[in-house]
């Protein structure tokens, strides 16, 4: 019950920002679908109090357990993984973005966001709902952070929320990445082309795609009004492994090629 309440609160939070999610969601149910969540994934700054490490205990006090480990070093992420003892629970990504290995400008303006939050919004999981923890970045420091890091640049307006949501393809009445994406170009989506509309195959055991980011306008601290992305929906399909097992984890270089899907060349 903890687990359907935590997921729920964050799946309305979510589509206030990416309609989009609901109206794929809605395509696919009216096609006679049951929609069943593969994974949830969130982001962060590896900074206190929101690091991680300090993060991590607020998923696992839901039941979950640490998986896996990843390190993405050209986007200078950590990562983690998590599964739940009761199986129908989505899996949960979290991850971090490493702040020290950013330049010493884009550092400060990260550690001026983090000194303003306070502690008690993270005292339970509806830490993962809160959004914003700090006050609206200037579209200077915003568009500073984005040159160097679209992650960085992310997180300084969108805050801690669920960054994407995914149906798990195995659960679809057609459990093909085919289908997905023949529904997908039917509802003209756009979708994130990095590595191809399919990141990933059978052999590596996952296979996944992606819509681009929903678009919002944001008005920030100096008053200047931008469109900024959101959030995105994904779609997940995952296969046994030698063993017989379905594939638990994540693959590096698909979600690599993920992270992408909040990419978008700035209004200047």
């Amino acid at each position: 019950m903890q687990c359907q309440t935590f997921f729920d609160r964050l799946w309305q939070e979510y589509i206030a920002i990416t309609p989009q999610a609901q109206r794929l969601q809605q395509l696919f149910m009216d096609d006679g679908n049951s929609i069943v969540n593969d994974h949830v994934a969130f982001r962060t700054y590896a900074l206190p109090p929101i690091s991680l490490q300090q993060l991590e205990p607020l998923i696992l006090a839901l039941g979950y357990r640490r998986f896996d480990h990843y390190q993405f070093k050209e986007k200078k992420l950590n990562a983690f993984s998590y599964i739940h003892e009761d199986e129908l629970q989505p899996r949960v990504f979290l991850s971090e973005l490493k702040v020290n290995e950013l330049s010493p400008s884009a550092q400060a303006i990260i550690h001026r966001l983090c000194a303003q939050i306070q502690i008690d919004k993270l005292e339970t999981d509806s830490a993962f709902s809160q959004g914003l923890l700090w006050a609206k970045p200037s579209w200077q420091d915003y568009h500073f952070l984005l040159q160097e890091s679209e992650y960085a640049a992310w997180m300084a307006v969108m805050g801690l929320r669920a960054n994407h949501f995914t149906i798990s393809v195995n659960h679809l009445r057609q459990p093909t990445m085919t289908y997905v994406l023949e529904k997908l170009h039917q509802a003209q989506v756009r979708l994130n082309q990095q590595g191809g509309e399919i990141k990933g195959n059978k052999a590596s055991l996952l296979e996944q795609t992606a819509t681009m980011a929903d678009e919002i306008k944001m008005t920030f601290a100096d008053g200047d009004t931008h469109t900024i992305s959101s959030c995105y929906y994904e779609f997940a399909k995952r296969y046994a492994d030698k063993d017989g097992k379905l594939y638990q984890g994540f693959v590096p270089a698909n979600a690599d090629a993920i992270f992408h899907s909040t990419d978008r060349k700035t209004d200047v």
